[in-house]
This record gives C-alpha cells, structure tokens and sequence, in this order.
C-alpha cells in the first residue's frame, strides 16, 4: 500500500526561528532519491552574507541547514529561490533573486554546485538585472562527447518588457565556465499588454520535448491601491529538440490564429495582488509532461472566471494529449484555491498539490489520479491551520507557489504553513525536529522551557507507490 510522510524540515537547531519561511521549492536527485534540497524564504541563523538551503540525505526523514547561497538579505535570505538536480552525476543548480539588490530593479543569478555534499558556496554562472520568479528545472543528456546538464530557467524578464516570457537555456552546464552557455530566449510572440505574468513554468519529457507555459496579459487595468485588474490568456509552447536549437520554443503553433504558442483558455481574469487568507492573489500556474508520453501535458492555473461575489480565485486543471494543440475543459476545479503544482509518474499517475482558503484556515492537498478526476481521487490533507496565524509580516505570505516533483512512481513536495504543533492540524500525521508539545500545542527553543510563538516553516512530504 502507498505510504505518505509529512515532515517539518526546519531543524532541530533552529527551535527558536521565528521567522516567515514562505514561498518553498524542492529539488529530488533522480539517481538517488535519499537526496533531498529544500528552499524557502530562510535568514542565515548567524547573519551572514551566504543564504542557507535545506538539505536531507536520508530521503526526507531529518533536515539539516546548509549556508551556501550568494547574496542573502537580512530576515529573509535570499529573494526568489528554485532549484533543481542534474538527473545523471548529482549536480545542483538553482536560480535566485538576490537579496541584496533593490526589490525594485530585481537581480536574478543562475548557480551551480557540484552536488549535495559540497559546502562552498555556490557558483555564480549568470546575473542580470531585472527577471522576476525564475523557476529552474535539470536534466542530463548522453551525446557522442559525453554526458551534459542541460538546464533551463524559466522567467519573466522584464528588462524586455513587453514581451517578458522567457527561458535560460544551456546546453552544458555541468562543466563550462560562467556563464555556462546560457542564453535568454523570449517565448512569447504574441503583443501583451505592458509585460506577461510572473509565472513561467517548464516541463521536460526524457525524449528533450520541453514545454514552457505562461500567462500573457491582455489588458491591464487599475483597480485601487496596487491591485489590478488583469485579463490574459494561458499560453503553452514546445521545443522538440531540447530547447537549444537557434529559434527554440516555435514547434506549437496556435490552431486559431497560427501564432507560436497554443492558447489554453484566453480572456480569463484575475485581481492581481487581491488578497485573500492574508496572501496575495494572481500567477498561479502549472505545467507536468507524463513521462512515459512526450504528448500527454497537463496545465493547472488560478483566475476569477465564473467566480461568484467575494470568491478569491478557483483553480482549474486541463489535459492536452495531442502535444499541447488541442485542449480538454476541465478536469478539476477548486474554488478559494492558489499555488497550483503538478507532477506525473512512471506509471502516468497525475499529482496536484495545492492550498484553498476555506472556514478561515488554509488547507494544503495532494490529490492523485489516474485517469483524471474521471472517478474519486486519492486525496490527502496534508495541512490545515487557521490563515491569522502569524501575522502577515510581509508578501507573500505563504508564498507564491509550491512544488511538486514525481521520481519513478514516486511524488515528492513541498509547501509552507503555519507551524502549531496541533495533531488536529495534521490529518495524514507530521514530524518535527524543532522541540514542539503536541499536547500543549506549544513551540519551545532550545531550552525546551522558553515558549516559541507560531510562524511560518516549510513542510515537506513524501508519497511513496
């Protein structure tokens, strides 16, 4: 029988943090699954100018803190951090925004380390000023000169505004010197209105079908403060080569308007930095490729459409099985829900993970299936916890999305939440390493007697086949 482990990854040592550690990522070495890097929104415990990652080697299990990520910020660490592992030779890369730059002209940097025991610092093969959210996703590739990481960035670049979508692409990662072949590629083709969405996602099928998926913004109009409201459409492109050809991206094109990249939905709607449950709302997207199937792509995002009055968002799935040229209706909604992420084993079973605002609390699913919400899914809380605790002490709060990963006919994922040690709160069970009272529902530092407040930390969970 499948089995499902939840586990509070923040460390032993660090039973007095205190701090919002939101907005998680996860990266699973594919040749041995026991090693496991996890990311979130974490100050270095001692100050310093290296932010840290969180590192497993026992698949998951315990959790140590590693400080090797280049420009870290007070309080928070770094800005925006992804990672992903090679799937041959265990090489680790990430892509961040520094926190030491200003949030407003925001610096994104592509890192490199040769796997998960180092403790250098990690290389920097890429920095340029301005993209936002990048979202790194690895692979290796076996050619007549050897074996090559072939990694790619996805992110929204808004130094070249209007048309942001884009990818880093390199060829040879593992071994070149900075900047290590990668090379910006717009994705979009079309004309948006002022820039495309934050999100840019990748899914990559073993044959080198890569997909990149991504809201273009059709109107933007204001909406008081600094909530806006957009109209886009969700916009699927594929490469049949890897992505490294000379014009990448171009091997989809749309049935109704012959342009590259195939419209999902078009005309959605959202209130872009709306708030619900204390988090901001807008750029919720997903993108899973089935393994076995270069031509099987599932897509997830979050808009307003249909919604009725003082809905937030709902979230809705769709399937393509022809390459991404034609598409499904929907699959699954889920209203008052955001952070999408999606992922497909070995043996093409679709996993959603995702976090809906429902009674005042914040609840964190997974949901398996296997031939798409046709008949009930597997379905596992994973999380619930009351959304006002802890104050917001800045956005986002729980973050801007979540991941999941799929190794063989594993799911592997990573979310954020609020951190009372309440069994109540934990309908599948979880295991902490900071000094927690699950009796008293009370937080403790290292003394075991000094009493915690609740906060924000990062949770990791493991479904094994």
């Amino acid at each position: 029988m499948p089995t499902l482990k939840v586990v509070n990854i923040t460390p032993a040592a660090l039973s007095g943090g205190r701090s919002q550690d939101a907005e998680p990522n996860l990266a699973v070495n594919p040749e041995r699954p026991s090693e496991i890097v996890a990311t979130a929104f974490t100050p270095d415990p001692m100050g310093g100018p290296l932010a840290p990652i969180y590192v497993s080697t026992d698949g998951g299990q315990t959790w140590g803190l590693r400080s090797i990520v280049p420009g870290a910020a007070a309080g928070t660490g770094t800005g925006d951090i992804s990672v992903g592992f090679a799937s041959e030779g265990g090489a680790l890369y990430a892509g961040i925004l520094s926190g030491r730059h200003p949030a407003q002209a925001t610096r994104m940097q592509i890192l490199r380390s040769p796997g998960i025991s180092s403790t250098a610092p990690m290389e920097v093969l890429v920095t340029r000023d301005r993209p936002d959210q990048p979202w790194v996703v690895a692979s290796s590739v076996r050619l007549h000169d050897g074996t090559r990481d072939r990694v790619y960035v996805a992110n929204n670049d808004l130094g070249r505004q209007p048309q942001t979508a884009a990818v880093d692409v390199s060829d040879n990662a593992r071994t070149a010197s900075a900047p290590a072949g990668f090379k910006p590629r717009v994705i979009e083709r079309r004309a948006p209105s002022g820039q495309d969405g934050p999100p840019v996602r990748i899914a990559l099928h073993p044959d080198g079908t890569v997909y990149a998926v991504f809201e273009s913004w059709r109107d933007v109009g204001e909406a008081g403060g600094d909530i806006l409201n957009i109209t886009f459409d969700v916009v699927v492109t594929r490469d049949d080569e890897g992505g490294v050809g000379p014009n990448p991206f171009q091997d989809l094109k749309d049935a109704e308007d012959s342009e590259i990249g195939q419209r999902v939905v078009a005309g959605r709607t959202e209130r872009f930095n709306a708030s619900m449950g204390q988090e901001r709302l807008g750029g919720d997207l997903a993108v899973a490729v089935d393994p076995t199937d270069p031509a099987g792509v599932w897509v997830a995002w979050c808009d307003r459409g249909g919604a009725a009055p003082g809905v937030g968002c709902t979230l809705h799935v769709r399937h393509s099985t022809d390459h991404g040229q034609t598409w499904s209706a929907d699959a699954r909604t889920v209203t008052d829900a955001k952070n999408p992420a999606l992922a497909v084993s070995t043996d093409s079973l679709l996993g959603l993970a995702y976090q809906q605002f429902r009674q005042g609390q914040w609840a964190t699913t997974l949901e398996l299936t296997g031939d798409g919400w046709q008949t009930p899914a597997e379905r596992h809380v994973l999380h619930q916890a009351p959304a006002d605790v802890p104050r917001a002490r800045f956005l986002p709060y729980l973050g801007d999305y979540i991941r999941l990963l799929s190794v063989g006919r594993d799911f592997y994922g990573v979310f954020s939440g609020n951190n009372t040690p309440d069994p109540a709160d934990f309908p599948e069970g979880v295991t902490y390493q900071r000094h927690a009272d699950f009796v008293s529902h009370q937080l403790f530092d290292l003394d075991n007697v000094t009493r915690v407040p609740p906060s924000i930390d990062p949770f990791f969970f493991h479904r094994a086949a």
